[in-house]
Formats: C-alpha cells, sequence, structure tokens
C-alpha cells in the first residue's frame, strides 16, 4: 500500500530566512520521486516536513488527501532513512530491523518472521543473526531499507543513503533500491545532490534551488528540455555562451554572441528583450577541420580527459574560454591532440536559449 503527498504552495521559514519558497507538486502513490539540488537548497527541509519533525510555516503538507499539520512523525504513514542508516551495532541484524515492531508490541516471534521475510526481500537471506559489524556498506544499506519497510510506510523518505559508498556500490545501489521499490509498491521520495542517482531511478524529479522548486518533470525530460539556466547548467555539463536573442519565429532563435550570430530553440519566456543564454550540451558538439555554415567558431585542444567509454576534449576559444566536446572512446577515431586548432561545430535543433532563474527566497 501507498499514499500520495501533496505540497501545496508551502513555505518554511527560519526567522528572516527562508528556506523553502512556494512548493507545490503532488507526488503521485507507488511513485519514485527524487528532489535534486545543491546544499542548501531547501530539499531536506522538505523532507523533514513531510516527516513531520517540523510543520511549514505557510501552506499545507498532505499524505493521503490528510493534512498532516500538528500530526506526530511516529503517527505519521512515512518512515526516514537517515544519511548516517543509524544501525543499532550491538543488535543482530534481525533485531535491527524489528525493532520498530517491538515499540509497536509484537512478540519475538511475529518480529522475527517478519525480519526473515524482509530480508528475503533485500536479498540478505542468510544474515539475520549477524552483526552489523561483520556487513559490507552496502549491505547495511539493504538493513536500513528493510527496518524501514518493517513498520509498513505508505511513503518511504530517504536522505541521501548513498552519498558515503564508493562509486561503483553506490551505482550498484541504486539499481536494488530501485528494485526494491517497484517490488514493495512504496511511495519513496529520496532527496540527493547527485544528478546521476535521481535520473537513473526516479520516475520524476524536482530539481531545486535556492528553495525554489525549479522543474518537475521525468528524467528525460528534464535533461533535454530544462526551463531555465539553473536546470541546464546543474544536471549535466554545457557549454554556454553570453548574448542577446536579436530575432525569434516559430519556437526558433537568432543568438547574437562575440563569436558570431547562431541559431538555436527558444527556451520558456524568451523573447528579445530577455536576459538570457545559450546552452549546447558537450555530446551535441563536434570538432571539425574547417568552420560549419553556422553555429561554429575556432578553437584550440588544450587537454583531453580520459573517462573510460568516452572522452572529453577541452579546447580553449579566441577569448581563452574553456569548451568541452564529449566524445564516444572509438580507437578507429582518435580525439584530436592537444594544440590542434579546430573548429567547435554544433546543430541549432541541439541548441537552446534558456532564462537564467530568479532564485529568490522571499516572494
Amino acid at each position: 500500500m501507498s499514499e500520495d503527498v501533496q505540497l501545496s504552495q508551502v513555505c518554511m521559514d527560519f526567522g528572516n530566512f527562508r528556506a523553502v519558497n512556494k512548493v507545490d507538486v503532488t507526488i503521485k502513490a507507488g511513485e519514485f520521486f527524487s528532489f535534486l539540488g545543491p546544499s542548501g537548497c531547501g530539499k531536506t527541509t522538505i523532507l523533514r516536513l513531510i516527516s513531520g519533525f517540523m510543520d511549514p510555516t505557510e501552506g499545507a503538507v498532505k499524505i493521503g488527501g490528510v493534512d498532516m499539520r500538528g500530526i506526530r512523525p511516529n503517527n505519521r504513514p512515512t518512515a526516514l532513512i537517515f544519511q548516517n542508516l543509524a544501525l543499532f551495532p550491538l543488535m543482530p541484524v534481525w533485531e535491527n530491523i524489528s525493532f520498530g515492531l517491538e515499540v509497536r508490541g509484537a512478540s519475538k516471534e511475529q518480529r522475527r518472521a517478519k525480519a526473515e521475510e524482509l530480508l528475503q526481500l533485500v536479498d540478505l537471506h542468510d544474515s539475520a543473526d549477524k552483526r552489523i559489524s561483520q556487513l559490507s556498506g552496502g549491505q547495511k544499506q539493504r538493513v536500513a531499507i528493510a527496518r524501514a519497510l518493517a513498520v509498513e510506510p505508505k511513503v518511504m523518505l530517504l536522505d541521501e543513503p548513498l552519498s558515503a559508498l564508493d562509486l561503483k556500490l553506490r551505482q550498484h545501489m541504486r539499481a536494488e533500491l530501485r528494485a526494491i521499490q517497484k517490488r514493495t509498491g512504496v511511495t519513496f521520495i529520496y532527496i540527493t545532490h547527485d544528478q546521476g542517482e535521481a535520473l537513473a531511478m526516479s520516475d520524476r524529479v524536482g530539481v531545486m534551488s535556492q528553495g525554489v522548486l525549479q522543474q518537475v518533470a521525468v528524467p528525460n525530460e528534464i535533461y533535454n528540455n530544462p526551463v531555465n539556466g539553473f536546470v541546464a547548467s546543474f544536471v549535466g555539463e554545457n557549454n554556454v555562451f553570453e548574448g542577446t536573442v536579436t530575432d525569434e519565429k516559430a519556437g526558433k532563435a537568432k543568438f547574437e554572441t562575440a563569436f558570431g550570430t547562431f541559431g538555436a530553440r527558444l527556451g520558456p519566456n524568451i523573447n528579445k528583450k530577455s536576459s538570457a543564454r545559450l546552452y549546447v550540451r558537450p555530446e551535441f558538439c563536434e570538432l571539425k577541420a574547417t568552420a560549419g555554415k553556422d553555429n561554429s567558431i575556432p578553437v584550440k585542444v588544450s587537454e583531453i580527459a580520459f573517462e573510460g567509454n568516452f572522452i572529453n576534449v577541452f579546447c580553449e576559444d579566441a577569448k581563452g574560454l574553456t569548451r568541452m566536446v564529449q566524445m564516444q572512446n572509438d580507437p578507429s577515431s582518435p580525439p584530436p591532440k592537444p594544440g590542434t586548432k579546430s573548429h567547435l561545430v554544433f546543430d541549432s535543433a541541439r541548441a537552446v536559449v534558456l532564462a537564467e532563474t530568479g532564485v529568490d527566497r522571499k516572494a
């Protein structure tokens, strides 16, 4: 069983500081939803508002249509997994998992049976009597998830639970978390500053900046069609050009820069009077020996960064600014060597002109 979570014009003030500003979103029952943003953007405050550790200054938090104002954390249909997991080192694994049931008065037999059932779910069937110190980092993560599921929450809240893991294990646990969420059908609300985690696991992502929810969409939409400069810059890499919109028609723009006039798609709420920038992702750029018909600037290769399945080629333009081109790792087509003069070329359909976002916390 799961419930939807509705945030209606939610604000949270700490004195004169507004940590969350008019957040309005409905997270569907059974959805894996991630709040993505840099440190201090308000995403953990939102988690605390949902879990009941604080009530909003303005607006309402509803779970399953019920206003949660004044309802204590232990009386809400939620379970929270902290960043540090907060497992009990002196208890065996099964007692860690069933601790919440013990608080609720369940018998030892009932608790043991439930713990065994959840250990099967998280693929730790032979770990019931182990100590926490005997587990790997990934196994501890699974125990924390099983403990949260033991009390049968309708909403699972996860506060950057993978941040302490190494890259390989973090990638493995992404898949594990997603699989567990699908098997249980519980609503997952995930907090992270890691765009890879958010894009890989989520049904939808909400990108936040300085307390403001900038965009809510499916991962593909967030990456390919950001609504403003902050989202474009935070989610993935970009080559950014300063300039001015000189012409606009049918969703397309002419954008005048110090390097010439480029063609691009027109982002939301942009016109000739807008303060805007042009964004194009490195994987949509190419290096060619000669200039293209449009959207082309002369560059000199400065550095090559080998990343395994792809190669980042860093270049310097005529004004000394660094540009990046991302190439597939193909031995039959090696990247140009540092010092090579070339032209960075990109298609107008792959470039977008976006407004910089207003992120005032008070509004």
